[in-house]
């Protein structure tokens, strides 16, 4: 009942109509052909990448007739970059079946389009929604990070109950009078705003009502229960420290260092260069914070683990005041943090961290 009555569609309807500025050549495209090469392309590539072979195809094949009487070294050759070969496999048996069995007209309802060969769920719904105006709610990648963040869902989305809970949660704040300009919303707000690292919250529409933007869990949603083994991992720590106690928080995802304790993280998969302007907009962009000093950045520190390495660097910020997203978290005092339990990478560093009331916590 919370997830029907909850403002978030009209939030993000009118941030659509008024400020969705993301270009896309397929954006407001009807030709459900044309939808349904281009997500087929975009399912593993990005779209700078991808949308040079979109272009090209569409100039050598404009229908799907003629994509169907293509030969296979042809369209291959297209193809040639992308990887992946069972996606162009893929299409060209679809392309064809479609052209001989369907006599070339694309099928409009959901559950027709999803029976075909290399169409998933969130192709078809895709394709249903843009193309043919059905009801039905897509669910990729920035979906999933909007509506757990925007709820605090908690429930990993890559777990079968967690698939189950967001398709449902994605119907229910579906708009079915416009699905088709709902769907294209959700997933550039994903792309634009609620973004996979340093999400613009400070400014965002629906900040207000944001479980996770007023818990301080941004960062820590969406929830993944298979986590990838990475060979090389950045972890930047903000030490946010307020009436002399510092702000930390317990491990809890099934990942390295899990019940340990650790401070605010922020995890990259590449080098962010921090200074003090690009530390001011991720701290306000997170927190909605401007009332703070900073205090240090660490030189590089790094821990090699037995299948990764780890990498990062602290962030030492004093809080003029406490926000309300904070007071989720434990405070420990400075002097007492040696009775916490913290990964070595961060024991280290606090090894050498001066403060006035205690020379060596470590």
């Amino acid at each position: 009942m919370m997830v029907i009555q909850h403002p978030f569609t009209q939030l993000l309807m009118n941030w659509h109509k008024n400020f969705n500025r993301r270009e896309m050549p397929w954006k407001e495209e009807k030709d459900p052909y044309k939808i349904w090469l281009s997500e087929v392309i975009l399912q593993q590539t990005r779209v700078e990448q991808g949308l040079p072979y979109y272009q090209r195809f569409l100039a050598n094949y404009p229908t799907i007739q003629q994509l169907a009487n293509a030969k296979d070294e042809a369209v291959f050759k297209l193809w040639e970059g992308l990887g992946y070969y069972n996606r162009c496999k893929n299409l060209i048996e679809t392309a064809r079946y479609i052209s001989n069995e369907l006599n070339g007209i694309f099928p409009s309802d959901y559950d027709t389009i999803v029976g075909l060969k290399g169409i998933g769920p969130y192709t078809a719904s895709a394709i249903a929604s843009f193309a043919f105006d059905q009801p039905c709610a897509v669910l990729d990648g920035n979906v999933f990070r909007v509506l757990s963040r925007t709820l605090g869902i908690e429930t990993p989305i890559d777990s079968t109950s967690g698939k189950k809970q967001f398709a449902q949660i994605a119907f229910d704040l579906l708009d079915k009078t416009a699905s088709a300009q709902y769907n294209q919303a959700i997933m550039d707000f994903g792309a634009t705003v609620c973004k996979p690292m340093l999400p613009l919250c400070g400014t965002c529409p629906i900040s207000e009502h944001c479980v996770s933007f007023n818990t301080g869990m941004v960062n820590k949603l969406p929830i993944k229960e298979k986590i990838l083994t990475k060979k090389s991992r950045w972890f930047y720590y903000f030490i946010f420290e307020f009436d002399h106690q510092v702000m930390v928080q317990k491990r809890t995802m099934k990942d390295i260092w899990e019940n340990l304790f650790e401070f605010h993280l922020l995890e990259s998969t590449e080098k962010i260069e921090w200074d003090e302007q690009a530390i001011s907009s991720y701290i306000f962009q997170q927190f909605s914070i401007a009332d703070f000093k900073l205090i240090e950045v660490s030189v590089l520190q790094k821990q090699q683990l037995t299948h990764q390495l780890i990498k990062g660097q602290f962030i030492r910020v004093q809080m003029g005041s406490l926000p309300h997203q904070f007071n989720r978290f434990q405070w420990q005092p400075i002097e007492t943090l040696k009775d916490l339990a913290f990964p070595r990478f961060i024991t280290q560093y606090l090894a050498s961290w001066e403060v006035s009331c205690a020379p060596r916590l470590f």
